[in-house]
């Protein structure tokens, strides 16, 4: 037996073992799951310290399995930190094979059905996948909105979906994105492959031209005009209207750092110039500038890693092993 799997084996035995003789010592239960019904009549979880002062708290299997579902994931996932080993490995493509399947899901029912066939074909959607589709509003929608109506007559529905004919519940219009998505699906074909070729530039332009406009408004305009900034801002106390020197030095020395240090980045990346001199140390100073919210960027990016961290921690040792009420 190999040693990986030795140790395995053995912080499961201490675990077991301490699970035990906590429940034999104190009669501390742990990873039971616990539902009660709100007001609303919608089940909701309760932790097991306060499943006991909860009158209509009642056992729940399917909640006491995905705790220890989860738990086992967890520390499988955390077992990395030793080494690679088959329990990670099983926890990995758990991971990725659930989280496709899961997406895959969501993606059909809540963006394809919805925006694509519930747009073609409503009546058979609301029956068949979609009840709450309200096929007189879509038909009003269409006898406003359709000024290209490809020759069909949508004001002759009188807004009533369920006496129009099939036809004046169909946007035309969405079939152009019904054929280019049944082409992209020809790339999986073994042959005729490059059909996936149009969909896919399609989809690559128009999200290029999209986002190159979103970009240039939200991030580089806006960015440029918040640089510009007046560097001596006055404040003036609200009751007696004198000048407030400490808040007035504050917001002015605020708008100087901020236009010395995007200066001081900015000639940093001047390449025409040689960077000697005055120009060298100024081009020093926007080396700190950019680490500086390098930095601060990375520091940020690990805050949040490290919260998710905690609430992993704080599954493993309230919600699994009823060590800390939550």
């Amino acid at each position: 037996m190999k040693r990986d799997t030795i140790v395995i084996l053995l912080l499961l035995a201490a675990g077991a073992g301490w699970l035990a003789y906590r429940y034999r010592s104190s009669g501390v239960t742990t990873g039971l799951g616990y539902l009660a019904i709100k007001s609303d009549g919608i089940p909701m979880s309760v932790p097991m310290h306060a499943a006991r002062e909860l009158k209509d708290a009642t056992f729940s299997w399917p909640r006491t399995v995905g705790i220890w579902a989860a738990g086992f994931f967890t520390l499988a996932i955390f077992s990395f930190l030793y080494r690679d080993n088959p329990i990670y490995k099983i926890a990995e493509a758990a991971f990725v094979g659930i989280s496709a399947a899961y997406w895959m899901t969501v993606g059909f029912w809540a963006v394809l059905v919805p925006n694509l066939a519930g747009k073609l074909f409503p009546r058979l959607i609301k029956f068949g996948a979609v009840p709450g589709l309200d096929l007189d509003k879509i038909v009003e929608d269409l006898a406003r909105t359709s000024w290209f109506g490809w020759g069909i007559d949508y004001e002759s529905a009188n807004g009533d979906g369920l006496t129009a004919a099939w036809w004046q519940l169909m946007n035309l219009p969405y079939w152009l994105p019904m054929i280019l998505g049944a082409m992209l699906l020809w790339r999986l074909a073994p042959k005729g492959a490059w059909i996936a070729r149009w969909p896919l530039a399609f989809i690559i332009g128009s999200t290029v031209g999209f986002r190159l406009v979103g970009f240039l408004g939200a991030d580089f305009v806006a960015q440029i005009k918040a640089s510009i900034a007046p560097l001596y801002v006055p404040v003036y106390d609200a009751t007696s209207g004198a000048l407030d020197f400490g808040r007035t030095f504050y917001q002015s020395m605020n708008n100087v750092l901020l236009l010395a240090g995007s200066f001081c980045a900015l000639l940093y990346f001047f390449f025409s110039l040689e960077h000697k001199g005055l120009a060298g140390k100024v081009s020093r100073v926007g080396i700190w500038v950019l680490m500086i919210t390098f930095g601060a960027g990375f520091g940020y990016t690990v805050m949040g890693r490290i919260a998710l961290l905690v609430g992993r921690f704080e599954f493993l040792v309230s919600d699994w092993l009823n060590v800390v009420a939550r």
